[in-house]
């Protein structure tokens, strides 16, 4: 088997007016394809930085990033945002759809990003249509955010993040917003989805929610502190 992303002795710093804030402290991770990570730990961890580095949103301080083969120190902006819409998939807990499209034109619209694509053809669409019924909201297409409710729209974010067939899906809090019957359905589409051989991270603060993945990591400071599920963070 061989690995969806890997890093090795990562590091991140950030220059807040002369205070350097040491993020990560040298994260070491191979996640193997079809994995299904938890990523815990309290505010301030170094959780989120991380989930960032690996959705090549940002580039370590020092460190290799390893996806897809390619080392992200090796790419420019460009390659960086090709291996983004084509290899990587984002659920975000706050849904971030826009909110002045359909349901069906949130779902396109990494299509419309990737390269030589400005319109979508025939079959792109029916593909987001599918999506859509894949999720189960075939019947709100043509519904805006406003007039959905938070699981609906976070399965819109889940077709969204499907739409250019990523290997790879990052879920940052995906059910923290949603009650607790909601939340379950949507843990139900991401067990599915990482039975169909993708590989999810997710980084979440409840364990009853880690406790769905294959493996639990818990950051402390910036460092991989331990794995399994710890209550409470």
């Amino acid at each position: 088997m061989s690995n969806a992303a890997e890093v090795i002795d990562i590091h991140k710093y950030y220059d807040l007016g002369g205070h350097i804030v040491k993020a990560l402290q040298g994260v070491s991770l191979v996640v193997p394809e079809g994995d299904y990570i938890a990523i815990m730990g309290s505010s301030g961890s170094g959780k989120s930085t991380l989930l960032n580095l690996l959705g090549a949103l940002d580039r370590p301080t020092k460190g290799e990033y390893i996806i897809g083969g390619k080392a992200v120190s090796q790419l420019n902006d460009n390659q960086l945002s090709a291996i983004r819409n084509q290899m990587i998939g984002f659920i975000f807990q706050s849904y971030n759809l826009v909110p002045q499209y359909t349901v069906l034109e949130n779902i396109e619209i990494p299509l419309h990003y990737r390269a030589g694509a400005p319109s979508l053809s025939a079959k792109d669409r029916a593909w987001c249509r599918e999506l859509a019924r894949m999720v189960g909201l075939e019947d709100r297409l043509t519904h805006r955010p406003f007039q959905l409710s938070g699981g609906q729209q976070q399965r819109v974010a889940i077709a969204r993040a499907l739409v250019s067939d990523p290997k790879i899906i990052l879920a940052d809090e995906p059910t923290g917003n949603l009650d607790s019957a909601t939340g379950a359905e949507i843990m139900k589409l991401l067990k599915n989805l990482n039975a169909e051989g993708r590989t999810i991270i997710m980084v979440t603060h409840e364990a009853e929610v880690a406790r769905q993945a294959k493996r639990q990591i818990y950051m402390k400071d910036g460092l991989i502190a331990g794995t399994g599920v710890f209550p409470g963070v």
